[in-house]
């Protein structure tokens, strides 16, 4: 890459990290530098339904979400900049081939080209999230209602009934077709601790006060 090319780009880094740099300064100065409950006056969230601050909810974590790409983009910035520094700027991290220059024009900051980025971004979509290599059951994806008849373990989806039987920020008006209190999670009217319905069924003595058990 020409002396002249590697000048135009460090500037269009150092622009561009400038106003990241200013982006985050604005977040933080317009409410994320207060904790959520100061920045809304609220002395106590657990009295609230989330819907009541839904749209601080939301603003919060958007603005969140925007300093932290802010801080992922400037890291890009910066290991650019230090490629030019190594006189590697330009070139693919993963097949060693240059980059081309509309990429670059596009995104300076770029560490692969196109068609490297579209092996990878088409990987990391096909794929399941790496936390579940390192997650046991019943905290990972151990849905197994596609086979009952094998599948009678404690699974994902009996955890949640576990969970769910305690109550949530739901409310019968929230889910469409339950009428109760009981019919706020999936097969919320499955037999706890059974497999099959037989599994139910007591001894008649055992029901009976006069009677004496066998």
């Amino acid at each position: 890459m020409k002396t002249d090319q590697i000048n135009y780009f460090k500037r269009r880094l150092y622009d561009e990290k400038e106003a990241l740099i200013k982006q985050i300064d604005i977040l933080e100065d317009t409410g994320l530098d207060l904790s959520f409950r100061d920045s809304i006056d609220e002395l106590s969230f657990y009295d609230n339904h989330p819907a009541d601050i839904a749209n601080e909810s939301f603003e919060r974590s958007k603005d969140i979400a925007l300093r932290d790409n802010a801080h992922i983009l400037i890291e890009d910035v910066e290991s650019a900049l230090k490629k030019m520094a190594d006189g590697t700027y330009g070139y693919c991290d993963l097949c060693k081939k240059q980059i081309p220059l509309e990429r670059l024009e596009a995104l300076p900051w770029a560490n692969e080209c196109i068609d490297c980025q579209r092996d990878e971004d088409a990987s990391n979509r096909a794929g399941r999230p790496i936390e579940e290599q390192l997650l046991t059951p019943p905290f990972k994806r151990t849905f197994l209602d596609d086979d009952p008849e094998n599948s009678i373990g404690y699974d994902g989806e009996d955890a949640l009934q576990e969970v769910m039987r305690y109550g949530s920020s739901d409310s019968p008006q929230d889910v469409p077709g339950a009428h109760d209190y009981n019919d706020l999670f999936l097969n919320s009217d499955e037999d706890d601790g059974n497999v099959d319905h037989t599994d139910a069924i007591r001894d008649h003595y055992y029901r009976q006060p006069n009677k004496g058990k066998l």
